[in-house]
């Protein structure tokens, strides 16, 4: 029974849906709800997951080949060209240094130099899988941790390939079987020419680039003109399916490849639709590979070998954490995203599982120091985000901004009834315009590297989550009027106007809203103020549009305030049906339909046609 792949999927599935809502509960990030949950129905405490249940692990790894290739989807070529040196430098930075000390440790610690040397190489990877999954919750992807995050994880995937390649020269046997980057596939070039291999591994990266403009694009194409949705699904999974398993068919990372897949289709009009389709699937299988990790923690091997495994945990931990804050140190980022960085990827990654069993097979090492080592891997994975909790709450509000530089009297206010969450692209303009005016805003913003900006500039900045109710008591929340949220997140937004509105109800609230659904949302939260990010700049290229065809500046002008004025009121309305799809179809084909009918019988009428109230001048300063 407890065998059965439906009662497996059963017990996955409420595991998740029992504690993630409690860790989200207390303020944990949703992965270590999924450890706790794997540990929880493991083989080791409720039994619903027996010790076979290790294989899922391999299955649920698919979930991080997904995510690698949705990030792909997110960088243009040129962006990641640009990224080069980061990435060979940070990356390679901390892949070497932590190899080279750990492999010192290691041998002190009475290992044979091969053993020490493969352990080694397991260590100085970390996880991609909670890394990412964390700047993603936290809102973190654009700050400097965010991106130098990346940078070094996307080393640590393409120099795991070269690990794999190395392992069988450390070894005196052949492996017991061919065997894949994952440990249980076909690598059809074992038998091959050292340069045969490296010709058909450099033309499978060239086919992947060639698939991605002269089969993939139009074969997606055709799948859209049937009109069936589940065919572009289908699609789509067939994309990262087909490039996962053509980089395991010539020994690479699945992973690598689906990114650089991602990477190919990133300027492709199919972008977005990718996106949507993959993203669910890619958040189910994460999950199951974070609950996979949990389970997979053997604590019988603990409990014979507790003060090995203690030991060489915590050395994993401080020495990995030492040498990400010197690479932050030599790359000069600032004390608190070295600190971010410092914690975010001092754990051993997924990769690990795979060099250590391949090392396995290949006798390098033996059974016991192989489930340490696992254990020791998925240890660290689950301490991740608890540490990173303890960073947060405990360390980082010591070292963050707490004062701005002071300007001169004349130009600084002494209160400021104005807070700016956010200070991007869009936060930036709103800011300089207030500013235009006199009005001084307090702004607060997550990457210190921004905030040493903004200082320069005169700004007055706080460094920190917005979301925690004392970085927003410092900054004067209870004497504020205005609280601006021109955050890109939706989900800090909501978190941000939750709290808001709970203890500071008479702060007024003026929200950005990157669509139509975070609009409708931000309605059903109680908010009036709502700024749709693409609503005026779509409604002004549709204008401009219709003025290079002949129709007059001052008609388009005053029938866009009009179209724009009669799409929020329409917003409001359709609020309400916004979560029952039936509904919301039919009342918004209504809004959509009355809409086009007034602006049609304005036109119609005649009625802006005739008017003549501006001249060259005054169409000149309306299109500025």
């Amino acid at each position: 029974m407890t065998g059965s792949i439906l009662f497996q999927a059963i017990v996955f599935l409420a595991g998740a849906v029992f504690c993630v809502p409690i860790a989200k509960r207390f303020g944990l990030s949703s992965v270590l709800g999924y450890l706790l949950a794997g540990i929880l129905i493991g083989p080791f405490l409720l039994g619903f997951v027996g010790e076979e249940g290790g294989d899922i692990l391999h299955f649920a790894e698919f979930g991080v080949v997904m995510m690698l290739f949705l990030i792909g989807l997110e960088i243009d070529p040129k962006d990641f060209w640009k990224m080069r040196k980061t990435i060979v430098g940070m990356g390679g930075a901390q892949v070497a240094v932590t190899m080279l000390l750990s492999h010192g440790l290691f041998l002190i610690m009475g290992f044979d130099w091969k053993v020490a040397l493969t352990v080694s190489m397991a260590v100085s990877l970390s996880s991609t899988a909670i890394t990412l999954q964390t700047l993603k919750e936290k809102g973190l992807f654009n700050t400097t941790y965010g991106a130098s995050s990346f940078s070094i994880l996307l080393f640590q995937d393409i120099i795991v390939i070269f690990m794999l390649g190395a392992l069988p020269l450390l070894s005196t046997v052949a492996p017991s079987h061919s065997t894949d980057s994952h440990g249980d596939g076909v690598n059809l070039l074992d038998n091959l020419p050292l340069w045969l291999q490296t010709l058909a591994i450099l033309l499978s990266v060239v086919a992947i680039i060639s698939a991605g403009r002269y089969l993939i694009v139009p074969m997606l194409r055709l799948a859209a003109r049937t009109r069936v949705r589940e065919l572009l699904t289908a699609s789509a999974l067939l994309i990262v399916l087909g490039i996962s398993f053509l980089m395991e068919l010539v020994g690479l990372s699945p992973a690598l490849g689906a990114f650089l897949g991602g990477v190919v289709l990133a300027n492709s009009e199919f972008k977005h639709e990718l996106e949507s389709t993959l993203e669910p699937f890619k958040d189910l299988l994460l999950g199951l590979f974070f609950m996979a990790v949990g389970a997979s923690i053997n604590f019988m091997v603990i409990r014979e070998n507790p003060g090995m495994i203690s030991g060489i945990l915590v050395a994993v931990i401080v020495l990995k954490a030492v040498v990400l804050f010197m690479v932050g140190a030599i790359f000069k980022m600032k004390l608190d995203q070295r600190l971010l960085l410092t914690v975010g990827l001092a754990q051993i990654g997924e990769f690990a599982f795979v060099l250590l069993s391949f090392a396995f097979q290949l006798n390098i090492l033996d059974k016991v120091l192989m489930d340490m080592m696992l254990v020791v891997t998925a240890l660290t994975m689950t301490l991740t985000p608890i540490l990173a909790i303890l960073n947060e709450r405990l360390i980082l509000p010591r070292y963050g901004t707490k004062e701005s530089e002071k300007r001169p009297v004349d130009h600084i206010a002494k209160k400021h009834k104005v807070i700016l969450v956010g200070f991007g692209h869009f936060g930036s303009t709103v800011g300089r315009f207030l500013r235009s005016y006199g009005v001084e805003a307090t702004i607060l913003d997550h990457d210190s590297g921004r905030v040493d900006f903004l200082r320069k500039m005169g700004f007055e900045v706080y460094y920190g989550d917005a979301t925690r109710m004392d970085l927003l008591e410092s900054a004067g929340i209870a004497d504020a009027d205005i609280l601006i949220s021109a955050v890109d997140y939706p989900d800090t937004t909501f978190k941000l106007v939750e709290l808001v509105k709970k203890k500071y109800p008479n702060v007024k609230l003026m929200v950005r809203a990157r669509n139509r659904y975070d609009a409708y949302e931000l309605i059903n939260m109680g908010v009036e103020n709502i700024y749709r990010e693409s609503l005026d700049t779509s409604v002004k290229l549709a204008c401009d549009v219709l003025s290079r065809m002949g129709f007059r500046k001052y008609t388009l002008h005053r029938q866009a305030q009009k179209f724009i004025k009669s799409d929020e009121e329409g917003l409001r309305r359709l609020a309400k049906q916004s979560r029952h799809e039936e509904e919301y179809i039919f009342k918004a084909r209504e809004e959509i339909a009355m809409q086009e009918k007034l602006l049609e019988e304005d036109l119609r009428r005649g009625f802006f046609t005739d008017d003549h109230h501006w001249d060259s001048e005054q169409m000149r300063l309306a299109q500025q």
